[in-house]
């Protein structure tokens, strides 16, 4: 896992990397600002044209230090050091220093009146105004900065943040005053502004690049965020046995389907049983049997009484693990099963989909929903049961504090899905692609956890798990298929490619 710290820890970091390492505050600015250089050197050519523009800070002397290495590099390099109120940070004047002792350097330092360059589409800005610790919004000559840089067809690579953006809410920032980076390369560890939609036009692609942050202080300071990584769910990919059989991987049953609806129950059952599961059951309204054996024969039938929906709930105590939801349909009388269904069982339960919707409108139910279950809402339907969020950071908070209120995993689907445990934590995905908003995905991602589920695996790993496998099949999905061709059987499809990758 990759742990993402709140800006505010940063500097303790940083500071206790300084001392215990050691290593001096300048010297671990020249680490990162190496490293920043060769990842730059390894996308751009030596024949861009190179603006830098430093501030006042930290972020001012990582600007200045990578302009010089940049130029050691034999880059055009164009340096501009915003120096309003005549002070500087240490680092900052130890780098200052450092670039005036180079041989023809076009340096300039900005203290009052500033003409500023000519930026054209083919130059690189690279972006060192403001660092991590900003926590208002930019005001004044640098936000007139700002928007020349925004409104310049140059491509911008922001060092470790974007300038103006916080690390973390910024539902009381200025929008127009945030660099729109074409590319962020950040240190140490993402920043969690970098998970949310409405960042994405100031922080473009992002990279992390390690910059040896003392190991010690990163395994002692805690945090609640954490990014999922390919090596995170090999761990909990174990070997079958060699003398196991189809009941050693648990026996699923699966809730779905109604009048025109068919397809998402088979989706989700596919995914189910290719997930590992060894039995699989799925309660489907009568009139579906014929689209259920015919197109997949692996799956057992429970049928229910009426032929359009789900009305009744089956006998589940021989069940490993239930799943409720995909193409349910929101009658009245599934409404009324769902409520005995959860009275019924105490062990998690997989909800999605209508089950989902069911909860929004009748939410008295949401006390009854038995600990530890599965929820796996897209944005929309979360607003539905938890109320409107005007960002995406707000709605992440809800469900955190959601997840921690009911004692549930809330899955929050996205670009970057997170997982949200009972526990408070959050762990955001780091796989799939924009070829997966296609109908039915959703219900590829509830048959793989409730698979994982019924094999035994404890609801949060099954989550994590769950997501992350369902990311990658996609991954492989676009590779065999593109982005735009991609449809949810085609994940589903990918799903033992992504066991044998991830394995």
């Amino acid at each position: 896992m990759i742990k993402i710290f709140p800006t505010d820890k940063v500097k303790e970091l940083d500071q206790y990397t300084i001392q215990n390492e050691p290593i001096s505050s300048i010297d671990l600015v020249e680490r990162a600002s190496t490293v920043f250089v060769h990842e730059f050197c390894r996308r751009y050519s030596k024949q861009t044209r190179i603006i830098v523009f430093a501030g006042q800070g930290n972020n001012g002397a990582d600007a200045l230090a990578i302009a010089r290495l940049l130029k050691d590099e034999c880059y055009k390099v164009e340096t501009y050091l915003f120096n309003p109120t005549e002070h500087l940070s240490f680092d900052c004047e130890m780098n200052k220093q450092r670039i005036l002792g180079l041989e023809k350097v076009e340096f300039t330092e900005v203290i009052a009146d500033f003409v500023p360059p000519v930026l054209t589409d083919r130059d690189v800005v690279i972006d060192g105004l403001f660092g991590s610790g900003l926590n208002r919004p930019i005001t004044g000559g640098f936000a007139a900065m700002v928007k020349y840089i925004n409104q310049s067809d140059a491509t911008v690579v922001s060092i470790d943040i974007p300038s103006g953006l916080f690390g973390e809410n910024n539902q009381t920032n200025d929008p127009d005053s945030i660099i729109k980076a074409s590319l962020t390369l950040t240190f140490g560890f993402p920043k969690l502004a970098f998970f949310f939609p409405e960042n994405a036009q100031y922080v473009g692609e992002w990279k992390v690049l390690d910059i040896g942050i003392h190991p010690d202080i990163i395994d002692n300071t805690s945090t609640p965020y954490m990014m999922v990584e390919e090596e995170d769910i090999a761990e909990v990919l174990q070997p079958r046995e060699k003398f196991s059989h189809k009941g050693t991987y648990g026996h699923a049953l699966l809730i779905a389907g109604s009048k025109g609806k068919m397809g998402a129950a088979l989706l989700a059952a596919r995914s189910c049983l290719r997930s590992g599961t060894g039995l699989l059951t799925v309660h489907i309204p009568q009139r579906g049997e014929v689209i259920m054996q015919a197109a997949f024969p692996e799956a057992m039938v429970s049928f229910d009484p009426h032929p359009d929906y789900f009305t009744t709930v089956p006998e589940i105590a021989s069940y490993s693990a239930v799943g409720i939801g995909p193409g349910l349909g929101q009658h009245l009388e599934s409404a009324a099963a769902l409520e005995r269904l959860l009275q019924t069982t105490e062990k998690p339960v997989v909800l999605d989909a209508d089950a989902l919707n069911l909860l929004a409108s009748n939410k008295d139910l949401l006390n009854r929903i038995p600990p530890r279950s599965i929820l796996t809402p897209h944005p929309k339907e979360f607003d539905r049961i938890a109320g409107e969020s005007n960002t995406m950071y707000e709605r992440l908070k809800k469900a955190q504090a959601f997840a921690t209120e009911h004692k549930l995993c809330v899955i929050l689907k996205g670009t970057y899905t997170a997982i949200c445990t009972a526990t408070g934590n959050v762990y955001f995905n780091s796989c799939g692609n924009p070829g997966m908003a296609t109908a039915g995905s959703g219900d590829v991602l509830t048959g793989i956890i409730l698979g994982l589920l019924a094999q035994g695996a404890e609801p949060e790993t099954a989550s994590v798990a769950g997501v992350f496998l369902h990311g990658t099949a996609g991954d492989l999905a676009a590779v065999y298929r593109s982005e735009e061709s991609m449809i949810a059987g085609d994940i589903t499809d990918m799903l033992g490619k992504a066991f044998k990758q991830i394995k």
